[in-house]
C-alpha cells in the first residue's frame, strides 16, 4: 500500500524549496494523495527553456485479489522464517462456493511512481501522443531511497540529455538524429506555443480568482501549480 505519511511529508519538502528548484508536486484532488501533479521549468539552454511541463503522477497502491475454490479462509497469521524473513501463512477449512481473498501488495515507496507528461513536449524519451516517459528510474533501477522529486529532477535532466538510441517517440529520435536543427525547431516551436496558449488559457481564471479578494500574485502562482484547475486553485488559495 502507498506510504501516505512518507508522501505527504515529501510533499512538503519538494515545496518549500520551489522558488529555488522551481519543482512543485501537489494533489491533483482534495485528500488524494495517490494522485499528483508535478511541475518542472524547462532547462536553461535547451529548446525547453522557458516552458513550464506538468507531470501526471500516479502512486501504486495494489490490492491482489486469490480466489480458493472449494477453500475458505480460516486464520491468518504472521510467521518469522530466517530465510525469507516476515511471511504470511494461513489456513483453511473446505467449502462448496469460490472464496476471494484480497491481500495488499507493495505500493510506493518500493515501487516507482508512474509518471507521464501532461504538457504536450517534442523529444525522443517522450512520447508525443501519450507522454509517457522512457527513463530508467522509472523502472527497473527505481529504489525507495529516492523520491518524487529526484524523480522529477532526472525527467528534467532527461530533458536536458536526450537518449535516442533508446526513444519512446521513434519519429523524434530519427528527427533528432537525422536532422538535429530541425529537431531543436520543433521543440521550441512546441515550447513556445505551449506556453502561449497556456498564459491565455489562465487570463479568465486569474481574474475571476483575483475578483473574490486574493492577490493577483498568488493567484497565478497557485494556479501553475495545479496546471490551471480553477476549482483546485480555489481550494489551495481557502486553505492558505
Amino acid at each position: 500500500m502507498v506510504d501516505f505519511a512518507r508522501v505527504q511529508k515529501e510533499l512538503q519538502e519538494c515545496n518549500r524549496d520551489f522558488e529555488v528548484s522551481g519543482i512543485r508536486v501537489v494533489p491533483k484532488g482534495e485528500a488524494n494523495l495517490a494522485h499528483l501533479l508535478g511541475t518542472i521549468p524547462g532547462p536553461l539552454g535547451t529548446p525547453y527553456e522557458g516552458g513550464t511541463f506538468k507531470i501526471d503522477i500516479t502512486l501504486p497502491g495494489q490490492v491482489k485479489a486469490f480466489v480458493f475454490w472449494g477453500l475458505k479462509l480460516k486464520a491468518v497469521w504472521v510467521h518469522e522464517n530466517a530465510e525469507w524473513g516476515l511471511m504470511l501463512r494461513a489456513s483453511f477449512m473446505t467449502c462448496d462456493s469460490p472464496f476471494v481473498c484480497q491481500v495488499p501488495m507493495d505500493g510506493y515507496p518500493f515501487e516507482p511512481p508512474k509518471m507521464r507528461f501532461a504538457t504536450k513536449v517534442w523529444h525522443p524519451n517522450i512520447s508525443s501522443q501519450s507522454g509517457a516517459i522512457c527513463l530508467d528510474i522509472l523502472k527497473d533501477q527505481w529504489s525507495p531511497a529516492l523520491t518524487l522529486k529526484t524523480a522529477l529532477l532526472s525527467v528534467q535532466a532527461l530533458l536536458s540529455a536526450p537518449e535516442p538510441d533508446d526513444p519512446q517517440d521513434a519519429v523524434v529520435a530519427q528527427q533528432y538524429l537525422r536532422d538535429y536543427q530541425t529537431f531543436v525547431g520543433t521543440a521550441r516551436y512546441w515550447t513556445e506555443s505551449i506556453c502561449h496558449d497556456i498564459i491565455s488559457w489562465c487570463g479568465g481564471e486569474v481574474q475571476k480568482l483575483v475578483e473574490m479578494g486574493f492577490p493577483e500574485a498568488l493567484v497565478r502562482s497557485t494556479l501553475e501549480s495545479v496546471g490551471g484547475d480553477e476549482n483546485l486553485a480555489l481550494e489551495k488559495l481557502c486553505s492558505t
